[in-house]
């Protein structure tokens, strides 16, 4: 995990200090992915005063990739306009959203005024489309790391990279690692570790295939041949 010091610090401190409560946005989009939306809302989410919205463009369930599974947005895009932190999850067809005007315009007011901006797995490729990632390197999920420059993002294999208030973290799974790694930042490390104890979060995969560098040549040229990515 790299990482820039945020310059934005004192700016939390100091709204902590008045006793503000930070909202944290999770962006909804049709076929997004479960995982990067859930695993950062049980950690991150977990912030000590923080409250969580869900948002899409309109309120009301929104199905996730597998088309099995809806979670329901509370407010529409228009009604959530300076968030404290936003989480983009990704999901297997993130062109549409790359090319959702709605979206990218959501995203670049918001993050005129945020602490974080997120991303797990496909989402930096969202960030990067709005123009936030230009210049700066970024996480995302293997399969499609090489797109990533085409928005002026430099791709990089680490599962969180810190740069700036930018946040972004590899495929799916790694979204919890993202959310416990800014809840450190933000609220110490005593509350994240107890957050980590909390969910029980001590990852013993029975397979040693979680990155392309670890798992078999077959698998990743078999997954690089069927994957919508």
């Amino acid at each position: 995990m790299t990482s820039t010091a945020p310059a934005h610090r004192a700016r939390e401190d100091t709204a902590r200090r008045s006793g503000g409560a930070m909202q944290i946005a999770v962006l909804l989009y049709d076929r997004f992915t479960a995982l990067d939306a859930v695993g950062p809302f049980d950690t991150l989410g977990r912030l000590p005063g923080a409250r969580t919205v869900f948002v899409a463009e309109r309120p009301g369930p929104v199905r996730n990739d597998s088309g099995q599974l809806s979670l329901v947005a509370e407010k529409g895009l228009g009604e959530v306009l300076r968030p404290d932190i936003v989480i983009v999850p990704g999901g297997p067809f993130p062109e549409a959203e790359t090319e959702n005007p709605a979206v990218l315009d959501w995203l670049r007011a918001v993050d005129a005024t945020t602490a974080w901006t997120t991303s797990v797995c496909t989402g930096s490729l969202l960030l990067a489309a709005a123009g936030l990632l230009d210049g700066r390197r970024a996480a995302g999920h293997w399969l499609f790391l090489d797109r990533l420059p085409r928005y002026g993002a430099e791709p990089t294999g680490e599962r969180v990279v810190f740069d700036g208030k930018y946040v972004t973290a590899a495929g799916v799974s790694a979204g919890i690692d993202m959310g416990l790694a800014l809840l450190g930042r933000i609220a110490g490390d005593d509350v994240a570790r107890t957050v980590q104890l909390m969910t029980e979060y001590d990852p013993q995969p029975p397979y040693d295939a979680g990155s392309p560098d670890k798992a078999p040549a077959e698998l990743v040229a078999r997954l690089r041949a069927v994957s919508p990515l």
